[in-house]
């Protein structure tokens, strides 16, 4: 996105600026908190993805104080506990096996 940003347009890339903050906004938090196997995608991902939206400069007020915000957001999802069923899910689910299945092994 960086070396896209350097040959728009300033309405381009304000354009396009707020579509990628857009959409870190809806994506970012369900991609944290995942599923039982943890975050879709982790904290430091997101931390990239902002860093480098402040990076590449040309952002309006409002925008930085929607990247500020987002970052904010990502600082105390860092920062709080993982309920109880995230912090001892298993790493890899054990493979489902039916209970006749289990029963003829163990009749065997």
């Amino acid at each position: 996105m960086d070396h896209m940003l350097a040959t728009l347009s300033g309405s381009s890339q304000a354009a396009l600026i707020d579509r990628d903050i857009a959409h870190i906004a809806r994506v970012m938090h369900v991609s944290l908190r995942g599923d039982f196997g943890g975050p879709i995608l982790p904290p430091a991902y997101w931390r990239r993805r902002l860093n480098a939206l402040l990076d590449a400069g040309h952002l309006s007020h409002a925008q930085l104080c929607k990247v500020d915000g987002l970052l904010l957001q990502l600082a105390h999802f860092e920062a709080t506990p993982q309920p109880e069923w995230e912090r001892f899910a298993p790493a890899v689910a054990a493979p489902f096996q039916p209970a006749c299945a289990v029963e003829t092994l163990h009749s065997a």
